[in-house]
């Protein structure tokens, strides 16, 4: 029997739409059905890249027995947690409340027909082991409970309710008389609490990369100079660079490591971890010049270009629209193994380099040690300086250097002729803010014009294919663009067309930025208490509409919101968007007082609020802005630059800066309302800005 998943968009939901299970996408068909019926929900929440959703699929969902008893007693919905965030925040949260533990991928909740949850957990075994029941010996007991308890779990419903109000910031909290400058020290101090100082990385494993909390510590190093600070950065991106969870050959980070020492990943890649993760690697190189830091970069961007691009086209529904947006992800399996595509048998490797090579490569990725992965498998990762192999191998650096690169390229080679995971191709609108952000900023930083016109190439898809009579929307794939979008889509692009504007500046990213910005305002914003709701005014109404303000594996809507509508304001002269990125950090005030190092976005929002952005405006023809765009690139962040030819014309005021005679260029620096003389001279401008050194990088051309 057909279920209902065949017209979707997620590649998640398609995987299961010849299971015998009759799923239903979440909508108002299957809940209309469950109270016409007075039967049950079972929601199944995942995602294509994830392990064990596939296990618990294989197990149970594919199992024509376990789905006739999910047929009869349930109506069963299925969700990608990627395409619908808002109603995994929300049944995330419950569960979390029903059984004061976290929850995770697969999501496995049961609610009533008005859609209040009632019992659940995450991955469920067909057969009772680890403390866990039997899928199948569990789905009559919930049900008999649903049908025989209803005042009971009327009544915890009611109480679940209440809690998910309690979960919202309220202007009634006390934030104390935390200045925004304790409140980073308070941060810092937590961050140095739960730090591990053999292997980087914040608290004990599964170990998550914990982006915005490293992009925090590098501000510190940037505004204080604090040592420990970078300390803490750069430790953790050393050894993340060096271990598993770091595609040794082919670039790109998994998602998390199941060990301390970042040797073993789920081995799934996603896009919202490597946007960030440029930045980072970016931001590190320029506060260290680590050139190891520089190569992190360079095998992410190609990484990105190589597999996660769109190209082509692909046909819409009334006309073509042209490739260029980021996909999403990629799975962790390949032919139902988690990591097969990844890991190594020693022989193998043995067998395709030459005697010198193998003899460089075993010892600098662990192939002298034990295998690391499931007794018999290497999963590559540096184990030995390149110095110290060198010197054992009684040869020189360069040489040692050269061995490995082509031992690389062979390994990469014979790789690519094995299955392929699979790969998740649609496109969201808010991880290809993250990712835009990211190649943007390593672009401008390292001068990369390729990797700056991949950006503006995933924005143009996003402005052509998502933006639709004025709104966003969340998702395209083959062509389909739906879903309303969330805070987040808004917040991170508007985030990544301001970093866009300081690599090239194109008029149609800062219209299109204005746009984003006044949606903020008019969807997403509480009027009355400020800060914004993850989901528009005119969203789809479920049992809770949250604010989120914390950072999880990405930043805070909330957060990015505040920090991008600031710049923009400061850039513009517009007070609404300074006033309403004011009012949601007096929200969060309090929060933040709690724990302030989980709200390292928020808090990236509330320095600036102390200090407006410096933001320099050069003018003058292409040609001579050159130099001074190349010169710029060594500043940290904080400070905002745009180029603007001299051909630009119907520019906002605040932009519209007088030209130089002769081919000169001017340069306009302002903080807040202050703003200096027109300069001319590229020295002053590097000596206002705090800009020393030059160019190292091997990657600037």
């Amino acid at each position: 029997m057909p279920n209902h998943l065949a017209s979707e968009t997620s590649p998640y939901l398609l995987q299961h739409r010849d299971n015998p299970v009759d799923w239903y996408p979440w909508g108002e068909e299957a809940l209309a059905l469950a109270r016409a019926q007075d039967k049950p929900i079972l929601l199944s929440v995942g995602y294509s890249a994830c392990h064990w959703c596939h296990v618990m699929a294989h197990e149970s969902f594919e199992d024509v027995g376990v789905a006739a008893l999910m047929n009869q007693l349930f109506i069963n919905i299925k969700v990608d947690r990627e395409e619908r965030p808002d109603i995994d925040q929300i049944y995330q949260t419950a569960l979390y409340m029903l059984t004061q533990r976290n929850g995770g991928w697969p999501l496995t909740l049961f609610l009533t027909p008005e859609q209040k949850p009632f019992f659940g957990g995450t991955y469920y075994p067909k057969t009772p082991r680890h403390g866990l029941p039997g899928f199948p010996d569990l789905l009559p007991r919930v049900a008999e409970a649903y049908h025989a308890r209803g005042e009971e779990i009327e009544r915890q419903s009611a109480s679940l309710l209440e809690a998910f109000k309690r979960t919202l910031p309220s202007r009634n909290s006390t934030a104390g008389d935390a200045s925004g400058h304790h409140l980073m020290e308070q941060a810092l101090a937590e961050l140095q609490n739960r730090f591990d100082t053999v292997n980087g990385g914040f608290g004990e494993a599964p170990k998550f990369l914990h982006p915005a909390e490293l992009e925090f510590c590098l501000r510190r190093y940037s505004a204080d100079n604090s040592e420990e600070a970078l300390r803490m950065a750069e430790l953790t991106l050393q050894k993340m660079a060096g271990g598993g969870i770091h595609d040794q050959l082919g670039g790109g980070f998994c998602r998390y490591s199941t060990d301390p020492h970042w040797s073993i990943p789920h081995f799934e890649k996603m896009l919202y971890d490597n946007g960030p993760l440029l930045c980072l690697y970016a931001d590190a190189w320029l506060a260290t010049r680590n050139p190891r830091f520089a190569h992190i970069v360079e095998e992410i961007a190609g990484w990105v270009m190589r597999e996660m691009q769109a190209d082509g086209t692909t046909a819409g529904e009334d006309h073509e629209t042209k490739g260029g947006g980021y996909y999403s992800s990629l799975d962790a399996d390949s032919e139902n193994v988690e990591g097969k595509f990844y890991v190594w048998n020693r022989d193998e490797i043995a067998k395709i380099l030459t005697s010198e090579e193998y003899a460089v490569t075993a010892p600098y990725y662990g192939l002298t040690q034990d295998p690391n992965f499931e007794g018999k498998y290497w999963n590559l990762e540096v184990a030995a300086s390149l110095a110290d192999v060198a010197a054992a191998c009684g040869i020189e650096r360069e040489e040692a250097e050269q061995r490995l690169a082509s031992a690389r390229a062979k390994m990469l080679s014979e790789r690519e002729r094995r299955v392929r995971p699979g790969r998740d191709e649609k496109i969201l609108t808010s991880w290809n803010g993250l990712m835009i952000r990211g190649m943007a900023r390593a672009g401008r930083i390292f001068g990369r014009a390729e990797w700056v016109r991949s950006a503006a190439q995933a924005a143009d898809f996003i402005r052509r294919a998502l933006w639709k009579e004025d709104r966003l929307l969340a998702t395209c794939k083959d062509g389909k663009a739906h879903l309303n979008a969330y805070l987040d889509d808004y917040a991170f692009m508007l985030d990544a067309l301001m970093e866009l504007m300081q690599a090239d500046f194109r008029q149609p990213d800062l219209e299109f930025a204005v746009a984003l910005a006044d949606i903020l305002l008019e969807q997403f914003e509480d009027k009355q208490d400020g800060g914004f709701f993850f989901t528009s005014h005119d969203h789809e109404k479920l049992i809770h509409r949250p604010k989120p303000h914390y950072d999880t594996a990405m930043p805070s809507g909330n957060g990015v919101a505040a920090c991008s509508l600031q710049r923009l304001g400061h850039l513009l002269g517009q007070f609404k968007y300074l006033q309403s990125a004011e009012r949601a950090l007096d929200l969060f005030r309090p929060a933040m007082s709690r724990q302030a190092s989980s709200c390292c976005s928020l808090l990236a929002a509330l320095e600036q609020s102390l200090a407006p952005p410096q933001i320099v405006i050069l003018r003058g023809p292409a040609h001579s802005l050159a130099e001074w765009k190349k010169a710029l690139r060594l500043r940290r962040e904080g400070g905002l630059v745009f180029f603007l030819p001299a051909e630009l014309a119907d520019l906002p005021p605040s932009l519209s800066k007088p030209l130089a005679a002769d081919d000169a260029v001017n340069a306009w620096v302002c903080q807040g309302v202050n703003c200096l003389p027109a300069i001319t001279d590229m020295q002053e401008l590097l000596r206002v800005c705090k800009i020393q050194g030059k160019i190292e990088s091997p990657f600037y051309n």
